[in-house]
């Protein structure tokens, strides 16, 4: 049938795929599942084939293809049976470089990707730490700049191919006391003093190796960070979207596969004196589930065209994300039902596939998590923007609303204050007193806050050109729009409240996420 999605191209790039995994990975899945380790000479293996550039640019020894040819990779992989390969596959090629491909220096470039592109090194990315999964903003580990050197502490956990990857992309605090936006991203090379690791026994994807990471004084150089300093949690959550979508296209993947495999047993598999497949118990059931893996592996498709076309479809991965992995965990507890006994012992794939669809739903954000993002997005109305290539927004139209007063930053090196304000109103105003014009280095944005109470009033905050001024009243078109009570953003900016817990409850409503994470970073705090 003809594809809205796949055209000749993708067909034969199939076949090759399903070639290499018959002959090179098929054969040796038992062994890897035991030895709980992907032979290094696999990657190099992908690399020479090409596998491993498919989305990256032709200078790095990448081909630059569209999407679909990773979705036709990640679908063939899948169907191997092996989602510890996977996994560690998924990470390598769509986590690991995805930072220093779009904000990394030419060096790094050079290095990582080309290196990633050819099979001759494997990448990890680290970001969980024992205290901090979902919660990207409370992670604790540390990078300090010694002259031309970070110096890094901390500990990393949960981290596919952390073991015997040959680098990792860190996620780091450079700027401990700016919360989400004193994060930054840093690539640690394996056996770089002070760093090492412990691996971690898992249910299920145990062909992959995950670790736990130690850092310990570990001293890298300066030119090892990934774009810009303090930008990383942004980074980490616009790549969230690549991330959450390789996991709905394995998943939903996965599950198809998982009823390939039921369908097959059902139909040579008797029981009082007829095949498995004639009961109508178990037909209705399985018509049930073909049907939802076809609705949500058309979701999935649909998202991915959104992504091959640079749509920033927060809301469609989210929901791919969501629905895929619990429908695959769900498929594998009904297909395993249909073997009976034999579905649980471990010489039949679909005791395999049983292990391995749990953690699906917790990887790459919790299904509570992606819930909660959808309902900020759907319910609240929120709007997440890019941050690699955010657009510019328009100047400002003034004659909006009259202004009744401008504050401007005049000394934009000066942060103080002849007496820390503490109404909302002279916190807003203070803005540009505490303004940090080294940090806005390319941020031009107008923000519309609009507080209601005795101590509120209606501003536009612009940071433009590396300057900051506050206008009493709404001026021109806002990148963000805030919302909030005066006594909340009071409690939010002297340190009584936590930031994110305040706009999770609804007592601060932002429209723009990723432009208000920018701009907290710009201001010295009160608390």
């Amino acid at each position: 049938m003809k594809s809205l999605y796949f055209n000749e191209d993708h067909d034969i790039f199939r076949q090759s795929v399903r070639q290499f995994v018959q002959t090179e990975v098929a054969p040796h899945i038992e062994k890897w599942e035991t030895e709980e380790r992907i032979p290094k000479e696999i990657w190099k293996k992908m690399g020479d084939l090409g596998f491993l550039g498919i989305n990256m640019p032709e200078e790095y020894g990448g081909t630059n293809n569209d999407f679909f040819y990773s979705v036709v990779l990640l679908d063939e992989i899948t169907r191997s049976g092996c989602a510890g390969l996977a996994a560690a596959h998924g990470v390598h090629q769509y986590m690991s470089t995805a930072h220093i491909l779009k904000a990394g220096s030419t060096d790094l470039k050079k290095k990582y990707i080309t290196g990633a592109t050819d099979g001759s090194l494997l990448g990890a990315l680290a970001i969980s730490e024992p205290g901090a999964g979902s919660d990207v903003a409370s992670i604790r580990a540390t990078a300090v700049k010694q002259g031309d050197h970070y110096v890094i502490n901390g500990q990393k956990t949960f981290i596919t191919n952390g073991l015997y990857g040959d680098f990792v992309t860190v996620a780091c605090k450079t700027n401990p006391d700016a919360g989400a936006a004193g994060i930054s991203l840093i690539v640690v090379d394996q056996g770089t003093p002070g760093f090492t690791t412990r691996k971690l026994k898992k249910i299920g994807w145990r062909s992959s190796d995950t670790g736990e990471l130690f850092f310990d004084n570990v001293k890298v150089p300066v030119s090892n960070l990934v774009g810009q300093e303090n930008q990383g949690f942004y980074y980490i959550m616009e790549s969230f979207q690549l991330e959450r979508l390789v996991a709905g296209v394995s998943a939903i993947y996965g599950a198809e596969y998982g009823l390939d495999l039921t369908l097959k047993y059902i139909g040579e598999r008797e029981v009082f004196g007829r095949p498995v497949n004639k009961f109508q118990t178990i037909r209705h059931r399985l018509v049930d589930l073909a049907t939802e893996i076809e609705a949500a592996k058309q979701l999935t498709l649909y998202a991915a065209w959104l992504y091959d076309n640079h749509q920033f479809a927060v809301k469609e991965c989210s929901m791919v994300k969501l629905l895929t992995t619990e429908i695959s965990k769900n498929a594998a507890d009904i297909c395993l039902q249909c073997f009976g006994g034999y579905g649980y012992m471990e010489e039949y794939p679909i005791a395999r596939l049983y292990r391995d669809a749990r953690v699906g739903t917790i990887v790459g954000g919790t299904s509570e998590i992606m819930r909660e993002i959808l309902s900020k997005i759907i319910i609240d109305d929120i709007q997440f923007n890019p941050v690699y290539n955010s657009p510019k927004p328009e100047k400002p139209q003034s004659g909006t609303i009259v202004k009744e007063k401008s504050f401007s930053n005049q000394n934009q090196n000066s942060t103080t204050m002849s007496a820390k304000p503490e109404k909302a109103s002279e916190i807003i105003k203070s803005l540009p007193e505490r303004f940090k014009a080294d940090k806005a280095e390319g941020f031009d944005a107008v923000f519309h806050f609009e507080v209601s109470g005795d101590n509120g009033g209606q501003f536009t905050v612009n940071v433009k050109d590396k300057a900051c001024t506050v206008d009493e009243g709404f001026v021109g078109e806002p990148t963000c729009k805030v919302t909030t009570k005066d006594s909340d953003y009071e409690d939010v900016e002297l340190g009584r409240t936590n930031p994110q817990m305040a706009v999770m409850m609804g007592k601060i409503k932002i429209n723009n996420i990723g432009a208000m994470m920018r701009f907290a970073g710009l201001f010295e705090r009160l608390a």
